[in-house]
């Protein structure tokens, strides 16, 4: 049974475990920061006194002061770690939802960057990965962070082109043909309609869908390969619940896409989102007592929230909403 009492009273004997090694943690830390100060301050003396170069005075002072620091956070980096996955993992427990750091293989990241929902990256990372069945529906979500390498006259760097969470849905109801789902670029959608004629390895055509309600009409952008397949995905409900996620996820430009070939199996389909959204299912900080109930109540709430995502998703579709858009 879901409950955050219970949850709170299964993880706090485990949290007072910590709460020593925490208060050990912090101490070595803050005892490394005077003496990375002490180091900066025998480099300028090494300049003034000795006469050392102070280009090498620098270097070795900067080394010097890093290497403490290093080592100070040394133990507060691997309880941050610890702490994480012990705190997702029991209290994804409670939605019966498995938890790892990080996915073994990043669940359909290639068909995400194929749909093109996410772009390019040269460098990419994933971390938060949830797995489970809730509400008769296999579900996966992640955290991605993806860069692009970008050259300037004197130097090679990188840039975030996105961060956020990649979510699969497998549920027991027919998809046919693609449904893509993108957000309102204004002037720009007819340039993008041209690039869409074309889908995929087997080249099927996508033409643009027309929404029921006008307010996602100015939102949001549809392209399918059938129409009422799409008018029946794409009612009102089934759009509010896409923007209701993020603000559930304090994120932006949600974009999503049905597609019968990710789930080829009769009588099943398969929905992928990808939502912009902030650094989420943190532990909270180690400066302060680990037994703070409020550290426990915000990643019960996060990790609520894939259950409600889930939940809001599968609903079953108005059947008057679909009959509407179809008159």
């Amino acid at each position: 049974m879901r409950d955050l009492d219970a949850a709170w009273s299964q993880v706090k004997p485990w949290l007072e475990g910590l709460e020593d090694r925490r208060r050990r943690a912090v101490r070595r830390f803050f005892w490394a920061i005077p003496l990375a100060i002490g180091t900066a301050v025998a480099g300028s003396l090494m300049v003034s006194i000795f006469n050392v170069p102070l280009l090498l005075a620098v270097f070795v002072a900067v080394g010097v002061a890093g290497a403490i620091m290093t080592f100070g956070a040394k133990e507060m980096r691997a309880l941050s770690s610890e702490l994480k996955g012990g705190l997702n993992s029991r209290i994804a427990e409670a939605f019966g939802l498995r938890y790892a750091l990080s996915p073994v293989n990043a669940p359909r990241f290639n068909a995400f960057c194929e749909h093109g929902m996410i772009p390019n990256s040269d460098r990419r990372s994933f971390e938060d990965h949830f797995a489970g069945e809730a509400h008769g529906a296999e579900f996966e979500l992640y955290e991605a962070h993806l860069k692009q390498r970008r050259r300037s006259k004197n130097r090679t760097y990188y840039v975030t082109v996105f961060r956020g969470v990649l979510i699969r849905i497998a549920f027991p109801r027919t998809v046919e043909g693609v449904t893509l789902i993108t957000r309102d670029k204004g002037i720009f959608n007819a340039f993008e309609s041209f690039g869409k004629k074309t889908f995929g390895s087997a080249g099927r055509k996508l033409e643009r869908i027309g929404l029921v309600d006008p307010k996602f009409e100015k939102l949001f952008e549809v392209y399918g390969t059938d129409q009422v397949m799409a008018r029946y995905l794409l009612t009102p409900t089934f759009m509010e619940r896409l923007l209701e996620l993020e603000r559930l996820l304090s994120g932006k430009n949600s974009r999503a896409v049905f597609d019968e070939m990710l789930a080829p199996e009769a009588g099943r389909g398969e929905l992928l989102i990808a939502a912009e959204t902030g650094n989420n299912f943190e532990p909270g900080s180690l400066f302060k007592p680990l037994t703070e109930r409020a550290r426990v109540e915000s990643l019960y709430a996060e990790i609520e929230l894939i259950d409600d995502i889930i939940a809001t998703l599968l609903k079953p579709a108005d059947f008057s909403e679909v009959n509407a858009g179809a008159t």
